[in-house]
């Protein structure tokens, strides 16, 4: 039977270094080559690793020049065939969501056993997603999450959806007005109005509700 071909992307050493003595000692898996962050993954892959592609990525989720996220969606986005598991020690709800919605296959955490990470990844190799009980939840919570967000967004105005877009931009009143060619007093009513939809205290808050949302485009 063929070896399962696996690409590492980790920003620690120690850690690729582990998983792959423990991968390596296991006859289904060939670790074909290793990556600090999601840039070098794009990059090994478009110089197709000495003419071998992997069949599976194994890819940590919060890397410096580009993270887990970012990586899968340019990956699959031109190379749909390959497989993508996130293998990260954060399980925060809206990470695992992006990570799903990225492309992963699976989302496990480094706390898992060995033979629950061997698990994830013949399923992955299969195309068959794998998460604990834990992760599940998650999952759940943060599609719940962006449903109401969704509902909350609904709340708002266009304009006031305008005036929150630019102070999560970062944008004084004053400047928000000339941005939309309103006046600072009525800048100031959307800000109030925005402050008690969304039931928060300045315009700080408001700035990294926008974010946490998802509101704000990432560029």
């Amino acid at each position: 039977m063929d070896k399962i071909k696996i690409l590492l992307a980790d920003d620690h050493d120690m850690v690729r270094m582990g998983l792959k003595t423990y991968l390596m000692l296991d006859e289904r898996f060939e670790v074909i080559a290793e990556a600090a962050n999601g840039q070098e993954v794009i990059d090994l892959l478009e110089q197709s690793i000495d003419g071998v592609q992997p069949d599976l990525i194994l890819m940590d989720m919060m890397m410096p020049v580009m993270n887990g996220v970012e990586a899968t969606r340019h990956i699959l986005h031109r190379y749909p065939h390959l497989k993508i598991v996130i293998l990260t020690s954060f399980i925060e709800d809206d990470l695992v969501v992006e990570a799903i919605e990225a492309g992963a296959v699976s989302y496990i955490l480094k706390t898992v056993s060995a033979e629950e990470l061997i698990y994830a990844l013949q399923g992955a190799s299969r195309g068959m997603p794998v998460m604990t009980g834990d992760i599940s939840q998650a999952l759940t919570r943060g599609i719940r999450q962006r449903s109401t967000a969704q509902e909350e967004a609904s709340d708002l105005t266009g304009r006031e959806r305008e005036v929150l877009m630019l102070i999560a931009e970062g944008l004084s009143n004053k400047e928000i007005g000339e941005e939309l060619h309103i006046s600072i007093k009525t800048v100031k009513t959307h800000v109030s109005n925005l402050l008690m939809k969304c039931e928060l205290e300045d315009r700080t808050q408001l700035a990294i509700f926008a974010h946490r949302k998802g509101w704000v485009s990432q560029t």
